[in-house]
């Protein structure tokens, strides 16, 4: 063989091992799987408040929630990766453990043994519902979707490990027509209710979050329990939707926390930018979800809120 045919053959060769480490690269995503000391977004380790040990400390270098298929053994298997458009549409999917096969023990957490939670890449069509499990291990549900790429976040506690929030990918085909992201928004209005927020968020450290809901400009003071609590608050971060700690002050009764106006919580934010805040709460029998943009800076706050003693832990969005 001359020399510029073993040169040719040679780069084929690199070429060919490129490729299949890139494949493999775009298989197991961009996160490698952390160590055993990692601390999840959804994990439900014990509340500062618990522990006496005063505020929890910065998430700042830590993996958020949802951004991994695969952790700690667990993954999230949907049935099928693409699904039609349109309402109800069925939706179905398997948590599978450390042996591979699909988990059927789960702890209740936050009054529910999982929590699913789906939205458009785009920040639209968000809902938060509690899929069935059947006795092989099949979780299902309904959603209402519409053509694109959407998230789902699976958040669970097997039985027997830490709890987690797993995300995956589900394609709807179809005539996609991204919503346009505006500036920061601090006022929802849905169903005649109007939720104002209150408080900034920075990178680095907890930040005190007080949701005020009001109907036909009057104070709501009578705001039903939702999954243990007076509100739930979902936080995910613009580009790569990493779901973010938020757990909520106090709980129903626990004899000091009021049912409204005001709903308080703290969020720990992880680096500055942009992010989209989901807040569900019940009134008159109903869920409503009302939705904010909150901006952050790079700034570490000066001061971490000092939440109450009774301030309930909730790994993920006040469950």
């Amino acid at each position: 063989m001359n020399t510029p045919t073993r040169v040719v053959g040679f780069l084929a060769v690199i070429a060919a091992v490129f490729g299949i480490a890139l494949g493999v690269g775009n298989a197991v995503g961009p996160f490698s799987e952390p160590d055993s000391t990692a601390h999840d977004a959804g994990d439900g380790d014990s509340d500062p408040g618990d522990s006496g040990e005063g505020p929890r400390p910065a998430l700042a270098s830590q993996i958020p929630g949802g951004l991994m298929v695969s952790q700690n053994g667990y993954s999230l298997s949907l049935v099928g990766p693409q699904a039609t458009v349109g309402r109800s549409v069925p939706v179905a999917f398997t948590i599978n453990g450390p042996d591979g096969r699909p988990v059927t023990a789960y702890d209740v957490e936050h009054e529910k043994r999982l929590h699913l939670i789906a939205v458009r890449r785009d920040f639209t069509g968000f809902q938060h519902v509690h899929p069935t499990l059947d006795t092989e291990g099949v979780w299902s549900t309904d959603l209402d979707l519409l053509p694109g790429q959407w998230r789902l976040f699976a958040d669970f506690k097997a039985t027997g490990a830490d709890a987690l929030t797993l995300g995956a990918d589900l394609v709807v085909a179809g005539d996609y027509q991204p919503a346009v992201n505006g500036a920061e928004s601090r006022t929802a209005n849905v169903d005649g209710y109007t939720v104002a927020l209150d408080g900034d968020l920075a990178s680095g450290a907890d930040a005190k979050l007080t949701l005020s809901v009001s109907k036909d400009g009057e104070p709501v003071t009578d705001l039903e329990p939702y999954l243990g609590a007076y509100g739930h608050l979902v936080a995910l971060r613009e580009g790569d939707l990493a779901y973010l700690h938020v757990h909520p002050d106090g709980s129903p009764g626990d004899g000091t926390t009021q049912p409204g106006p005001a709903v308080v919580f703290y969020a720990a934010v992880p680096s500055a930018g942009s992010y989209r805040l989901y807040f569900d709460f019940e009134h008159d029998g109903m869920v409503r979800t009302a939705d904010f943009t909150v901006n952050t800076t790079g700034s570490v706050a000066t001061e971490t809120p000092a939440p109450s003693d009774n301030r309930s832990e909730d790994g993920h969005s006040g469950h």
